[in-house]
């Protein structure tokens, strides 16, 4: 067992209020947790550093990589489709249908252009081109080892040229609530209020979800808590489909208001129609005890427990996303079981625990690769910039 105290550093560049989603919440989750193997200085910057000193360097994001120098074992979390992804997206907005080709320039350069998977501006979709392909050949390279989120993920890289006994699937982990959160109640249940949480854009499936409420009982209400450049235009859907008076539109919450929306719901709605390369909204459901509906795309069912933790359904079918949420809303025992059991999923396979266990397993894995390809490692024991 990987058991190196304090010699793992931690490479992310950006600063808390940059940046926010999934990846900062496992950061934020992650960073926190008192691993003695973990140094306690995170590293923004490797520019100029001679990183011979690290015994092992845990680098989060793409900013980071060119200023590897492959001196001492790196592991690479992959948090999203960039090394596989131009768009960043691998979904194909015209046709609203996920992409499964492989990464190329010819194939790619037609998927920004006619089917609008990623930016048409010349220097823009350049830009994303030479940076998906530049990282895939740093990772080969440098021969750093890949924990990617989901299996969905590890697959993609795979399928994209990148060796196998160099990635392995590490799904994410988060801290449990400061403030614990009790199992459903009968009281809770019958406010029959349903939460989305995440970003207001076309991917997130909010206009599928709202198309999908207006099929529901007129006493379900959902509450959502996020902004995106598409609010305006699913505020005058919700007018449309009339059910505006059935949505609360809460904007960016902070963690007390969000821990509240959490706590007043009976179930949480993910309806990304993209390929989402994990489920981070699953585990945050599963913390405050409830059950999740989510569509099974992407990483997205690698989370969930289907029938058991959450109901998974088929992206843009209204008649099964709201015949979930009917079914939850209708039947208080099951809606407490899933939720429960979903809490007990999360502590037997998402703790931070097993995550660190599983992570120091990967470590190991990183330093043996790089000890092969490098000959004996020697390191400075304790060595800070």
């Amino acid at each position: 067992m990987f058991d190196r105290q304090g010699l793992v550093y931690h490479c992310y560049p950006y600063l808390p209020s940059q940046t926010d989603g999934g990846m900062a919440t496992y950061m934020h989750s992650l960073l926190n947790h008192q691993s003695p193997i973990f140094n306690k200085q995170v590293l923004t910057s490797l520019k100029g550093v001679d990183q011979k000193q690290f015994y092992l360097l845990h680098v989060h994001a793409r900013p980071t990589l060119k200023e590897l120098q492959g001196t001492c074992p790196i592991v690479y979390t992959l948090h999203n489709h960039s090394s596989y992804c131009p768009s960043g997206t691998k979904y194909l907005a015209r046709d609203g249908r996920c992409c499964d080709r492989k990464m190329s320039y010819f194939d790619c350069v037609y998927g920004h252009l006619i089917d609008g998977c990623g930016s048409r501006r010349p220097q823009t979709m350049l830009h994303n081109l030479q940076g998906s392909f530049r990282e895939l050949e740093i990772l080969k390279k440098l021969k750093i080892v890949v924990a990617a989120n989901s299996n969905y993920v590890r697959i993609q890289l795979i399928e994209n040229g990148f060796p196998p006994e160099q990635v392995v699937t590490l799904r994410l982990s988060i801290q449990s609530p400061a403030i614990p959160t009790e199992p459903l109640t009968p009281e809770i249940h019958q406010k029959q209020r349903i939460l989305f949480v995440g970003r207001i854009t076309p991917e997130k499936g909010l206009d599928w979800l709202l198309r999908s409420l207006q099929l529901t009982s007129a006493n379900i209400r959902l509450d959502i808590a996020g902004e995106g450049w598409a609010k305006a235009q699913m505020e005058q859907l919700s007018r449309k489909l009339g059910v505006e008076d059935r949505v609360a539109w809460h904007g960016w919450c902070s963690k007390e208001k969000l821990e509240m929306l959490y706590r007043q719901c009976f179930a949480v709605v993910f309806p990304s129609i993209w390929p989402e390369p994990a489920g981070l909204i699953t585990l945050e459901a599963y913390a405050h005890y409830r059950p999740i509906i989510a569509s099974a795309v992407g990483g997205i069912p690698e989370y969930i427990r289907n029938g058991e933790t959450g109901i998974l359904v088929e992206p843009n079918d209204k008649g099964a996303l709201s015949r979930a949420i009917t079914s939850l809303g209708s039947d208080f025992n099951g809606s407490r079981s899933m939720g429960q059991m979903g809490h007990d999923c999360l502590h037997e396979e998402f703790s931070m625990d097993t995550h660190i266990k599983h992570l120091q397993r990967i470590y190991e894995k990183a330093v043996a690769l790089y000890e092969s390809n490098n000959g004996c490692l020697k390191v400075k024991k304790g060595a800070y910039i």
